[in-house]
């Protein structure tokens, strides 16, 4: 399947829109990454643990788009947004969400 976050595929042309395909994808963090987390915060330098959460979360949203797609029968989604939020519960920072939606088509 072909994805791209352009309207168009070079050298292709879309015969079918086939419409709106999303993904979502939600993970949840333990305390563990969150303390070392606000380490970091103080003491600065990069994330391991949260960047690793969130390509994960990245890889399932658009695996789960792409499968929205091929069940409508596209062999592409065009025009792709990722999203990615922070859930709290209850004040504290304890979800990861990311979305990813794009255009369903088939191309020639």
């Amino acid at each position: 399947m072909i994805t791209s976050t352009t309207n168009t595929i070079e050298g292709r042309e879309i015969t079918e829109y086939k419409g709106i395909v999303t993904g979502e994808a939600i993970l949840g963090t333990n305390i563990f990454k969150d303390i070392f987390a606000g380490i970091r915060d103080i003491v600065g330098g990069r994330s391991g643990s949260y960047e690793k959460s969130l390509r994960e979360a990245r890889e399932i949203a658009l695996r789960e788009m792409q499968d929205e797609a091929s069940r409508m029968g596209a062999n592409a989604v065009i025009g792709i947004d990722l999203d990615y939020e922070n859930i709290s519960a209850g004040g504290k920072s304890s979800m990861l969400m990311v979305s990813a939606s794009g255009t369903a088509v088939v191309l020639r």
